[in-house]
């Protein structure tokens, strides 16, 4: 059944016989409870974290969304558990720009997911986050255009160019990826990270290149930690 099946291969990268988990016709549930096992499963000292790796036409590079499919809520604190593993995959880059998404660009009580992105910016500042430029709270349309934010007066060297996108919520993370795959024929490749190996986490509506290129991504990471050299571009 579909648990024995989740269970079997989490038990093959338990031996060292499996370097990637790819969730097939399994529900999500059944499939990242046994990653989560707290015997059996492959948890780190990490939060486990989906990231979305977007190819969008209008942009002029790559994008990583998170967290699209796994917290549903999170807090300051599990934001600040989300950030790095969004980070290390963007090792490739020098330092990677992110932007912290909620719908306004000014920092207010009436809106929660504004402090949490003042918060997090100050962590970075005080090197509990590291490896990255944070900013925010950013709108989506100063995240990701210079124009939006000079229009707005907003200046930061993250506004027009971030390289990853930390959505308020997952709701927000999700309907933003699918737009952007379904509107803006953006393509995506999605992971689960966080856990001893990648995990290529696609939805039932995924096309196959979409399925082929979580894949790849997942294998150049693999293939990154098993030879020891850090994480690809």
């Amino acid at each position: 059944d579909s648990r024995a099946a989740a269970a079997k291969a989490v038990e093959l990268v338990r031996k060292g016989e499996a370097d990637i988990l790819m969730k097939g016709s399994l529900h999500t549930d059944d499939f990242l409870g046994a990653v989560v096992a707290r015997e059996t499963g492959l948890r780190t000292g990490r939060r486990l974290s989906h990231v979305f790796i977007m190819d969008v036409p209008t942009y002029h590079k790559a994008l990583i969304i998170t967290d699209a499919a796994i917290n549903i809520a999170p807090g300051l604190e599990d934001k600040a558990d989300i950030l790095p593993n969004a980070i290390d995959l963007a090792m490739g880059v020098a330092q990677p720009k992110v932007a912290i998404l909620s719908a306004v660009e000014t920092v207010t009580s009436k809106i929660p997911s504004t402090i949490d992105a003042a918060a997090l910016c100050k962590m970075a500042d005080r090197g509990q986050i590291r490896g990255a430029l944070l900013d925010g709270p950013l709108a989506f349309d100063n995240a990701i255009s210079k124009k939006a934010a000079k229009t707005k007066g907003i200046t930061s060297e993250v506004a027009g160019d971030a390289d990853i996108l930390l959505a308020p919520d997952l709701e927000a993370g999700n309907m933003l990826a699918k737009q952007l795959s379904f509107l803006a024929n953006a393509d995506s490749a999605g992971l689960v990270l966080g856990a001893r190996v990648p995990a290529v986490l696609t939805s039932r509506a995924d096309s196959v290149r979409a399925r082929l290129a979580s894949v790849a991504v997942a294998v150049r990471l693999a293939h990154a930690r098993r030879s020891g050299a850090g994480v690809p571009a």
